[in-house]
């Protein structure tokens, strides 16, 4: 390319940058002239600090803090602060920018934001997880702005649209992140469009072939289905319209991912999944008539439709957790067939769209609504433990994510919202941690139960308190909130701390009978010779008796202090020292010797080869291979990426390897004899293990075989599809 077309190729990236620019202050319809030169000042400031950075597909860096800030508009309804930070929010990790030099330009409260952003800096120590860390810092400072995270998804959302530039492992690393906790995250905010994008979207390339596959499906049947929402509509519409309603009527299609999950906990294909869409009236209301006018509609509907009573959903009396309202019916079509209908107002429709920005707007206008900031104050619980590290501190977060709730009330008739599976024991610490303490049973609708009993939707809870009572380890089985398993340890340590002190004593007592120093050093030492992993564990063991103190005499005394016995360390094949050997580069052909290092294919997925697959070192047994869609993935990828390992097959020798299949079908006299038959006369293919189970008329099958690879496997499934009275012919994945 000759100088004259790179200057008229820059020229055309500035005119679109500005053009790029121009859109976010046009979507930006509330802004005051303050707003337009803020913006227009952190735009600056970005592109000069990105000036010559470029992303992976070749476009100027800047393009991406713009498309953040336009998800921040268009998609989360958020103001200029927001703007500002997301223009802005790579600047101090990737520029010569400092957080000093954002708060001089833009004030303390951008700057808070923007170090809520940044990434902590990488650290040598490969045990640490890096993304958990930083996870870890985004969410605690949920507390001091929210903005931090809804700008971070923002951040992630465009970072997903745009993943088809990276490299393979590494979409797979991300894609898994964003399902683990990005997605989780977004629906627990009440950003539904966010959550359910991230989850297509980390589904395209963690399932590349069953995404197209319903997508093909989807196309496929849309002309059909749009001809019978059409048709559906038609009466509702009319009968709205002659009761004086201004409404919309929207179509939402099921998520891709989404649909994929219902097949799978079904066990049901594509075409008897019966919620593929969902009809939504949204009427234009004012907020006192928001609940008659949805129940009116309700009645409306199920004139011309007959409602399942079973799935009525009253989100309107009783909005979750997130925030969101709606009143969702499934009703039974004039063809046959069911389809939920979704009922809110406008209010209602914009905070399902757009989460909390809009939740807060509108916050004023309702009673009561302090569910989120319940939901805060539960993460500053968290933060409070100073003892939990990263990858704790996100499993008891992911704990607060939930999806399914049920609703309990107390004597008074207050109600309380807990996750599905919740006891009697989460219901007292979601009173009061000193309750939760002093927990010895309850009644539950006036029956006496214990503190491990399940609570179930409409129960009303009475909590029984004994003054004598206290936590025990036993409790953290019972509990299934983050809240509660936080308040439950929080004892628990206080406890053992306050027995710690009397064995701090003893020990004390101890070093001053043999003339040894009671200091840090000879605490060290001693620490080190009983194998304890910190002191107040020393402690503790001692008070409790647990630990031998007549031993001390062993350890050699210079003085009154303690040396500490050096021994020969043998060659160790854990997984700090296989770090060593291996770099991110490194790439394991299976079939190959690798470094010396021992690796065997993981039995929670068994991989065949064929699979795309990954390694991962583990502490004590070497590097397993997992497949990319084994139940575990998700959770490897996205929290302990660092001990992950690219991994392919070598192409030469043809081995057996075993894998599973569950066939479903319709009982019919001789078709287990002709499952079998295809299975003896493939020469090339052995049988290890057949069950099958009857029961209605309808039957599953079991089989272990052995295949050389997953084209051997897919010719073998297909004559199996191939039997009459078989529907579905799956592999089997052990969860």
């Amino acid at each position: 390319m000759s100088s004259e077309e790179k200057k008229i190729d820059l020229e055309k990236e500035r005119i679109e940058i500005l053009n790029a620019f121009r859109g976010i202050l046009r979507a930006h319809k509330k802004r005051t002239k303050e707003d337009t030169r803020i913006i227009r000042k952190a735009f600056d400031v970005a592109v000069d600090a990105h000036s010559h950075m470029r992303r992976k597909s070749g476009e100027p860096y800047i393009y991406h803090p713009i498309a953040v800030a336009r998800i921040c508009i268009d998609e989360m309804g958020l103001g200029t602060t927001a703007i500002v930070c997301a223009l802005l929010h790579d600047t101090v990790e990737d520029t010569h920018i400092t957080l000093e030099d954002i708060e001089d330009l833009f004030g303390a409260e951008v700057r808070l934001i923007i170090d809520g952003l940044t990434k902590i800096p990488e650290v040598f120590d490969q045990s640490v997880s890096i993304q958990a860390e930083n996870f870890r810092k985004m969410i605690l400072t949920i507390s001091d702005d929210i903005r931090v995270v809804l700008i971070k998804l923002a951040d992630r959302l465009h970072n997903m649209r745009t993943l088809g530039s990276m490299r393979h492992d590494k979409q797979l690393k991300i894609a898994s992140e964003t399902k683990f906790l990005y997605a989780p995250l977004a629906h627990r905010l009440g950003l539904y469009s966010v959550k359910s994008e991230l989850e297509d979207l980390a589904f395209l390339y963690t399932e590349p072939l069953v995404y197209a596959e319903i997508e093909d499906k989807l196309k496929s049947s849309k002309d059909a289905r749009n001809r019978f929402i059409r048709k559906f509509t038609q009466p509702i519409r009319e009968a709205l319209l002659h009761e004086g309603y201004v409404f919309k009527i929207k179509v939402r299609t099921k998520a891709i991912s989404s649909i994929w999950k219902k097949m799978k906990s079904k066990g049901v294909p594509f075409e008897e999944v019966y919620d593929i869409f969902a009809i939504r009236i949204i009427v234009d209301t004012p907020p006192e008539l928001e609940k008659p006018d949805s129940w009116r509609i309700y009645s409306l509907v199920t004139d011309f439709y007959q409602p399942s009573p079973d799935r009525l959903r009253d989100w309107i009396s009783t909005p979750r957790a997130n925030g969101y309202e709606s009143l969702h019916t499934t009703v039974m079509s004039r063809t046959g067939k069911w389809v939920e209908v979704q009922i809110r107002s406008k209010r209602m429709d914009e905070i399902a769209e757009k989460g909390l920005a809009a939740h807060y707007r509108y916050k004023e206008s309702k009673k009561g609504d302090n569910k989120f900031d319940r939901w805060v104050s539960e993460i500053r619980d968290l933060m409070e433990n100073p003892d939990l590290d990263a990858m704790d501190f996100i499993n008891e977060f992911k704990l607060n994510l939930f999806t399914d709730e049920i609703y309990i009330f107390t004597p008074r008739g207050d109600l309380r919202v807990l996750p599905t599976g919740a006891t009697i024991l989460d219901f007292a610490y979601d009173i009061h941690s000193d309750i939760g303490d002093s927990c010895i049973g309850a009644k539950v609708n006036n029956r006496l139960v214990p503190l491990s009993h399940q609570l179930e939707s409409g129960n009303q809870v009475e909590i029984i308190t004994a003054s004598k009572q206290k936590p025990n380890e036993e409790w953290l089985k019972y509990v299934v909130t983050a809240r509660a398993k936080q308040k439950i340890k929080t004892s628990l340590n206080e406890e053992r701390k306050t027995i710690a002190l009397d064995g701090k004593e003893i020990l004390d007592r101890k070093f001053k009978q043999q003339n040894i120093r009671f200091n840090s050093e000879n605490i060290s030492v001693v620490e080190k010779f009983y194998k304890m992993p910190n002191t107040t564990e020393l402690y503790f063991r001692i008070a409790k008796g647990k630990i031998d103190l007549r031993k001390l005499r062993e350890i050699e005394n210079v003085n009154g202090l303690l040396k500490e016995e050096k021994k020969h360390i043998p060659k160790s094949k854990k997984a700090n020292d296989t770090f060593k050997t291996i770099t991110k580069k490194d790439t394991i052909l299976i079939g190959d010797d690798f470094k010396n290092i021992d690796y065997e294919l993981a039995k929670c997925c068994s991989p065949i080869p064929g699979d795309s697959v990954f390694g991962f070192i583990t502490i004590n047994d070497g590097i397993k291979i997992h497949r990319y869609n084994c139940p575990n993935a998700e959770h490897l990828l996205s929290k302990m990426a660092y001990r992950c390992l690219k991994a392919t097959w070598k192409n030469t020798d043809l081995k057996e390897n075993l894998a599973s299949i569950t066939v479903h079908g319709i009982d019919r006299i001789g078709i287990v004899n002709k499952i079998t038959n295809i299975v003896t006369h493939e020469h090339d293919i052995n049988m290890r293990s057949i069950s099958f189970e009857t029961n209605d008329g309808i039957f599953v099958g079991h089989m272990t075989v052995l295949v050389y690879d997953t084209e051997h496997l897919e010719i073998l499934m297909q004559k199996f599809e191939q039997v009459e009275g078989v529907q579905r012919v799956v592999r089997h994945i052990n969860e």
